[in-house]
């Protein structure tokens, strides 16, 4: 699932010990986990060590390793994007992630660092990009486009042909009506229902779902 090479997780929390669960149920060799605060080093996460800070990743060549993206992603979600970008530069790949418990359609396109999650549905057709998380039991139907740094949370459903914008973040148990568009950077609280296109930055709730004041 992450290629041929080790994996260091990023990140020592909760998102980090649902990724290593997942891992762990796919047989990769993990190295440990890396997080920047002290007081988790030296611990351990489902049997896997806490190594320390960040920068011990950079005591691994790049083409000795792979990396996965621990660190939970919520509005806004700068630290776990910055963390991505910043090893990305660095040469780092991220590959993948498929809980083996998750559908993947056919004709499903997954860029680096692509998270799938336990439960998850992903339908053929759909382009998932850099980074983002399709999380427990979220639903993303046929044809549909989710760009870099998204988060879709647990029990979103994600109708067919709609499109996410970069940074987005779907709330769980949302829904996205077929054939709509969440621009760039917009946010859709948790069991909102979405009926129209919601512009980039924007932030809408309910049922049906309208821009918060």
């Amino acid at each position: 699932m992450t290629g041929e090479f080790p994996v260091i997780v990023l990140g020592a929390g909760g998102h980090a010990k649902v990724v290593i669960d997942a891992l762990q149920m796919t047989g990769t060799k993990i190295l440990g986990a890396v997080d920047p605060d002290p007081t988790s080093h030296g611990s351990s996460v489902l049997g896997v060590s806490v190594l320390g800070g960040d920068d011990v990743v950079l005591g691994h060549a790049p083409d000795t390793v792979t990396l996965v993206n621990g660190v939970g992603s919520i509005q806004p979600a700068s630290h776990r994007n910055d963390l991505y970008q910043k090893f990305k530069d660095a040469g780092y790949a991220f590959a993948p992630l498929i809980h083996p418990s998750a559908v993947v359609g056919g004709e499903v396109e997954l860029a680096g660092g692509v998270q799938i999650m336990a439960g998850a549905v992903v339908q053929p057709g759909c382009r998932i990009d850099a980074n983002t998380i399709i999380n427990s039991r979220a639903s993303l139907d046929h044809d549909s486009a989710v760009g870099a740094h998204v988060h879709i949370a647990p029990g979103a459903v994600i109708c067919g042909g709609v499109i996410v914008g970069i940074d987005s973040f779907i709330g769980a148990c949302a829904t996205v009506i077929q054939y709509l568009s969440v621009g760039a950077g917009a946010l859709v609280a948790a069991g909102a229902v979405v009926t129209s296109n919601v512009p980039s930055g924007a932030r809408v709730a309910g049922v049906p779902a309208k821009v918060m004041k």
